[in-house]
């Protein structure tokens, strides 16, 4: 018996479509649709957690379906897989309610799951449960606008629209008593939205007394306490006066006490004071907003509204629109207060507009704008694959970590390891196949390693590595790399490959996208060692998005922006000549080009580290060879781009190093209290140890459920960045030098605390130095920081000729037993009448078992020492006769 029905496709592209005819039944049937007849397999979870087996029937017109007879009350769970992976929704939930029961039941997929900007659809039915008031409440990280439709036919069909991603709890309740299964959990998704983000500053200006030189100004560290007690850093800045000020935006009214300090003491005249007055206190309910772009909007053109702060104060204004387009923002201030915004989608659906000021939501905030119109035609393809834990590493074990490079030549290839302890060692690279390598190392501590991997001294895209030996100690997206030319740049027609790397996020499933203006097909293969090698092929040039999520969390700078060119034809002919290692700044440089009888137009620009691009000079040198020159204006690395008849020639972008560039990313190092776990409304502190690192860029930036008030001071080891989160959850902080994230980053930090200002979208903070060279001082230097052994020496054992008899000019054996002694380090020394012996060999054979010979040159009286750790085993030293 059916008690209505539900149908819902959960499902797109080639996977299986399904729907639950009947949510609350007491028979429950199920539909699939099958794009090919494969292996199927169902199961049922009862709410005694036994598990119990429906039918599956062929229906024998592509769909088939599942019957299940239940046979108890309570919730029960689906679980679907097709070809060993479950179907899109499953575990499906599932009431069954003893018929008739009189009760109010809800069912549908909105209870269950749903995505951030779409309607989220259920039904209620009340037949034969008499009178009552039915009320509805839907809680959850955003607001979410719910509408009903009485059916009449003893029916309510419900309908919400959450508007950011997260865990929603859905309240039904009948005559005042929640009915059965209530609050149901849905959980809302972000998958496929686009994001886009303003910020508009607006802060309060107050000048410092006192003189104070621009140098200063990068060595003063300063920062505001409200009457309420809540202090949070502030910003020094040079007002067009000439003076000093400092840049704040006011929470509350009343007396402030700023601090300004270098190295830690206060400098002259601080801490001084300053009064707020009422009107000047950032109130986000005083900001008025206008236009009906904030309620409907046209795709491909201008939606404009405008924002009115002229009553409400001192704030920043910060502005987010989500949705199935990245809208394109543009903000014209007028400086009397107004501020006129427009946005411009190419997709139609609903958007998401989060408008804070004072990091508050304004009025109504955040808005759900229909947009209609035509799109642009996107396609997307998505693929879905299990990453099981890669295997753990201990000391002394061999560690590899895989890349593919294919293209280049392997001698110009170098790695490095450096140890949790500072200490850096050279590590062996190995071609497993043509363009596949792997490096190799033998940790001999615990913890986080570094590993660098350059090619031509430049780090590959990916490098500085993480690699945890021993147990991980987080998991998650933030911990995943990707990395290669296939996510820079690719070509029509044929595979483009990258790099996943997700060892260090631990266990779970990797989804990859493509969206663009043609259908991708995705391949995907997995190293077994915690990477993965991707391709992916399109038929049509032009802009892509490749976005990669790892448990349904986009991994760091995810998603990538490709430009897919044409076929690219002849340009595969050309060839590079005499590419210099390195260049000198306002020094000319030059390269060849060979067409190898290729017919077309050849041109060439320069992109400098800081963005700026310019044209090469191309000369025909003879025939078919051109020289490339260029000259370069600043140190870094240069990209250089060589295009025939439009499209990259196969070496392109050319990568090098101008000048001495020795910022290494691989050697800073982020530590402090500001990395672990915080509390809302408390500044924060870490230090960014640059020393032995070069001067270079650095780059802060924090992602969190709201904006942070920081800063960046120069210290002695290196730079301290202070920051204030002002709401709970979750903070992702990405810290990169000269464009390269550092080994940890992001980092995921959990605030605590009270509520200070309101959760919206994502909110973006970021601060940028241009560091200076840095030294460790000496005796400063960390050495190696050697692990917590636990052990016992008493229980190590040894046997072999060796230990009593040696002969001279052979091999001298003897054996040691320490299975059952814990772990340490075996030390063995063998000393005679003129010194140490020759040679000593060590082997160890696993489970801490070891083989020992030497050889002696002389005769007389030797001493063999064996220890484990710091103590001799049983019998040590050990007295031989040669």
């Amino acid at each position: 018996m059916d008690s209505g029905g539900s149908g819902k496709n959960l499902s797109g592209g080639s996977d299986p479509c399904w729907y639950i005819d009947s949510a609350y039944a007491s028979s429950l049937k199920v539909s699939l649709r099958l794009p090919t007849r494969q292996f199927l397999e169902a199961e049922v979870k009862m709410p005694s957690g036994n598990v119990d087996q429906p039918v599956i029937e062929d229906n024998r017109d592509g769909t088939v379906s599942i019957k299940y007879e239940p046979r108890e009350e309570g919730v029960h769970e689906l679980y679907v897989k097709y070809n060993g992976e479950h179907v899109q929704g499953s575990p499906y939930k599932f009431h069954v309610d003893s018929i008739p029961s009189g009760y109010v039941t809800a069912y549908g997929p909105g209870l269950i799951s749903g995505v951030s900007g779409e309607p989220s659809l259920f039904t209620i039915s009340t037949k034969g449960a008499g009178s009552g008031g039915l009320s509805l409440a839907v809680e959850g990280p955003s607001k979410a606008e719910i509408t009903c439709h009485d059916n009449k036919d003893g029916t309510v069909a419900v309908s919400f629209l959450p508007t950011a991603p997260g865990e929603y709890k859905v309240s039904v309740r009948f005559g005042d008593k929640h009915i059965k299964g209530s609050p149901f959990l849905a959980k809302v998704t972000g998958e496929g939205r686009k994001r886009n983000q303003i910020s508009v500053g607006s802060c309060s200006e107050v000048t410092l007394p006192g003189k104070i030189s621009d140098n200063d100004i990068r060595s003063l560290n300063a920062s505001i306490q409200a009457p309420s007690g809540l202090e949070e850093p502030c910003f020094l800045k040079r007002l067009p006066s000439g003076n000093i000020g400092i840049s704040f935006t006011p929470r509350e009214a009343g007396q402030h006490v700023v601090s300004v300090k270098k190295m830690g003491v206060h400098i002259q005249n601080s801490p001084f004071t300053i009064t707020v007055q009422e009107q000047e206190v950032g109130d986000a309910k005083k900001v008025k907003v206008s236009g009906s772009a904030l309620k409907e909007g046209k795709t491909q053109g201008e939606n404009t509204f405008s924002v009115d702060t002229r009553n409400a104060g001192y704030g920043g204004l910060s502005l987010s629109i989500e949705g199935p387009s990245k809208a394109e923002i543009q903000c014209a201030d007028s400086k009397d207060g107004v501020l006129s915004i427009s946005y411009k989608p190419t997709e139609p659906g609903y958007y998401i507009v989060n408008l804070k000021f004072a990091d508050h939501h304004v009025e109504g905030s955040p808005f759900t704008v229909k947009v209609s119109g035509e799109g642009s035609n996107r396609q997307r393809e998505k693929i879905q694959r299990q990453r099981d834990p890669a295997p753990l590493t201990e000391v002394g074990t061999n560690c590899k970590l895989t890349f593919k490079m294919p293209g280049i030549t392997s001698f110009d290839l170098a790695a490095t390891v450096t140890s949790p302890g500072g200490v850096s060692e050279d590590a062996e690279i190995q071609e497993v196949e043509d363009g596949l390598y792997s490096v190799h190392f033998v940790p001999k501590e615990l913890g986080v390693h570094t590993v660098s991997v350059k090619y031509r001294e430049i780090h590959i895209p990916g490098s500085p590595f993480q690699f945890t030996v021993g147990p991980l100690r987080d998991s998650g997206a933030h911990l995943v790399k990707a990395g290669g030319a296939g996510l820079e740049r690719g070509e029509a027609g044929r595979f483009n490959e990258f790099n996943v790397w997700t060892r260090e996020a631990g266990a779970g499933q990797l989804a990859i996208s493509l969206e663009g203006p043609s259908k991708a097909e995705i391949d995907f293969k997995d190293r077994k060692d915690g990477s993965c090698d991707v391709s992916y092929k399109v038929d049509e040039p032009g802009e892509y998005r490749v976005g990669l999520k790892f448990n349904e969390q986009h991994i760091p700078d995810s998603p990538f922006k490709v430009y897919i060119s044409p076929a690219v034809g002849d340009a595969h002919l050309l060839e590079v000549a005499q590419f210099p290692d390195s260049a000198q700044v306002d020094k000319p440089t030059q390269f060849y080009i060979r067409l190898n009888g290729a017919k077309g137009q050849l041109n060439g620009t320069v992109v400098s580290p800081s963005g700026k691009t310019d044209d090469c000079f191309i000369q025909n040198i003879d025939g078919d060879q051109y020289s490339i020159r260029f000259m370069p204006r600043e140190n870094g690395v240069h990209n250089i781009n060589v295009k025939f008849n439009g499209v990259h020639i196969p070496a392109s972008p050319l990568r090098i190093k101008v000048g001495k560039d020795d910022a290494d990313p691989a050697a800073v190092h982020a530590h402090g209290a500001g990395l672990g776990s915080v509390k809302t409304g408390a500044k924060t502190d870490l230090i960014i140890d640059t020393c032995n690192a070069g001067a270079g860029i650095l780059a802060v930036t924090m992602d969190g459920p709201s904006r942070v008030a920081m800063d960046c001071t120069e210290v002695e080891e290196g730079y301290k960045v202070r920051y204030t989160p002002l709401a709970p959850g979750f903070y992702y902080m990405s810290i990169k030098y000269n464009g390269h994230h550092i080994v940890g980053s992001p980092f995921k930090i959990e605030a605590s605390g009270e509520n200070l200002a309101e959760i919206g979208a994502q909110e973006t903070s970021s601060v940028t130095v241009e560091t200076v060279n840095k030294v460790a001082k000496a005796g400063q230097k960390q050495g190696p920081v050697l692990p917590h052994f636990k052990s016992d020496a008493t229980k190590v054992t040894s046997k072999g000729m060796g230990l009593k008899k040696a002969y001279l000019n052979k091999h001298n054996q003897f054996t040691v037993h320490a299975g059952d002694a814990g772990n340490n380090i075996l030390y063995v020394g063998i000393y005679g009448p003129k010194g140490p012996c020759d040679e000593v060999q060590l082997k160890h054979k696993g489970k801490n078992n070891y083989e020992c010979w030497y050889v002696v040159r002389d005769r007389g009286e030797y001493i063999v020492i064996v220890k484990w750790g710091d103590d001799h085993i049983p019998g040590s030293p050990y007295k031989v006769e040669v």
